[in-house]
């Protein structure tokens, strides 16, 4: 009982703590560090995606993004493809931050 307890004490205080990264989409595929695919279903992404609201939100490699307004203040630029073999990853968009996160962990160190 108190392993439980101190897991999900642990699991709580590191979801307070983890954020999203810092992205900004590109024009143009050649401008972009990371090629992304959005598909159809959560079961078909590498990586969930939820927007965070604010830029103080944005840091770790967790599927939280903030979406900057210049492509300086971004840690990852992205080019959305109109194909998904054209990706390099490919992404669901979630309605609630606890949904984000990556699905398959081969392709994690994209946005590192």
């Amino acid at each position: 009982m108190k392993k439980i307890f101190l897991t999900m004490l642990f699991g709580a205080a590191f979801a307070c703590f983890s954020y999203g990264q810092k992205v900004f989409a590109v024009e143009y595929a050649n401008q972009a560090d990371v090629k992304v695919y959005v598909v159809d279903y959560e079961n078909q992404a590498d990586l969930s995606v939820y927007k965070v609201e604010y830029a103080n939100q944005a840091g770790k490699n967790n599927g939280l993004w903030y979406f900057t307004d210049y492509e300086n203040q971004a840690d990852k630029t992205i080019f959305y493809t109109d194909y998904e073999n054209q990706a390099d990853i490919t992404i669901y968009f979630v309605e609630y931050s606890n949904q984000a996160g990556w699905n398959s962990n081969k392709k994690r160190h994209l946005f590192y």
